[in-house]
């Protein structure tokens, strides 16, 4: 009986080492007491409230993205003080997140076409939690890629984060309830536009290039146009991930699985990083990711997948081009 355990025990480890839990959530968010002050419906959702979650999951690390871009979101009602109030949320956020220190870590964020955007970001960079990164929402923030103002505003934005170190994770998908358009004409200003001013830092580009779940075919569109970058070795593509939260378990997701695992080969394990999304009011991280590894991928392809640490959390946020650009 000894031996049968030992064999079994033996087995499980090689088991988990065969497939280890992905190395962190890449793409997550603590809800607030000031967000439920302003829309009841959301309960406060702290540190203390996401970390069993997650080791229910397995996942050890997470990155937190700051919710204060919704305080500059034009589809909400606008609201006193507004600079005042980004800034003490981007600080909740930091004082959360210093309560776990090795196992999350923060990103600051902003509408990046408000006039303290730059202010703000400054003032993110000399905070020692939240200079790890700046998190944008295109969506949220009703940024329209075709317009010319829009774009000159987030060339700024990008510089500044790169002038500062701080990666960027971005929800590119405008304005879904402003009806703005999105697509391959959208993600080519990204790509020659937006991506030439942050050079040196890591851009991670969140759900896909879409706003969650993968129903939408413009997003597929947009996708598409990172993809033949990446496969003619562009250049601007070096330091760009993409994380898939939002993607398995959302929508109408089953019948496009293929769909889904062809996109990720096709960008290339290297550059996918896992993520949940918000774990309030949605799936928890462990529904997530039983989604995810119901993807036809191949162990392999999940192991690439799950033991990827993208430069912000290894050293700085100076991200080394991939060795095939």
């Amino acid at each position: 009986m000894r031996t049968f355990l030992s064999i079994t025990a033996a087995l499980l480890l090689l088991a988990s080492v065969a497939h280890p839990q992905p190395a962190a959530d890449f793409h997550q968010h603590l809800f607030s007491p000031a967000d439920h002050q302003r829309a009841p419906q959301v309960q406060a959702f702290f540190a203390r409230d996401l970390i069993p979650l997650l080791d229910a999951a397995g996942v050890h690390r997470a990155v937190i993205l700051s919710l204060a871009y919704q305080y500059g979101n034009p589809n909400l009602p606008s609201i006193e003080d507004e600079y005042t109030k980004v800034k003490a949320e981007n600080d909740w956020t930091a004082q959360q997140v210093g309560l776990y220190p090795g196992r999350l870590w923060a990103f600051c964020s902003v509408n990046p076409l408000k006039d303290y955007a730059l202010e703000e970001i400054a003032r993110c960079a000399r905070d020692p939690i939240l200079r790890t990164g700046l998190k944008m929402h295109f969506g949220n923030s009703d940024v329209d890629l075709d317009n010319p103002q829009h774009v000159a505003k987030l060339r700024d934005v990008f510089r500044a984060a790169n002038q500062h170190r701080m990666a960027i994770v971005v929800h590119m998908r405008s304005s879904v309830t402003r009806k703005r358009p999105y697509g391959t004409k959208e993600a080519h200003v990204f790509l020659e536009q937006l991506l030439p001013a942050a050079p040196d830092v890591t851009i991670q580009i969140a759900h896909l290039a879409g706003s969650g779940t993968f129903d939408d075919p413009t997003v597929d569109q947009a996708l598409s146009v990172f993809i033949e970058a990446i496969a003619r070795h562009d250049p601007r593509m070096k330091n760009v991930y993409f994380d898939i939260s939002g993607v398995a378990g959302f929508g109408d997701w089953q019948p496009k699985k293929q769909l889904i695992a062809t996109r990720i080969r096709q960008i290339g394990m290297n550059r996918i990083l896992w993520g949940s999304d918000s774990s309030y009011g949605g799936l928890t991280p462990v529904e997530t990711l039983k989604a995810y590894q119901a993807l036809p991928l191949t162990r392999e392809e999940f192991h690439a997948i799950d033991t990827n640490i993208p430069p912000y959390l290894q050293r700085g946020t100076i991200a080394p081009s991939p060795p095939h650009l």
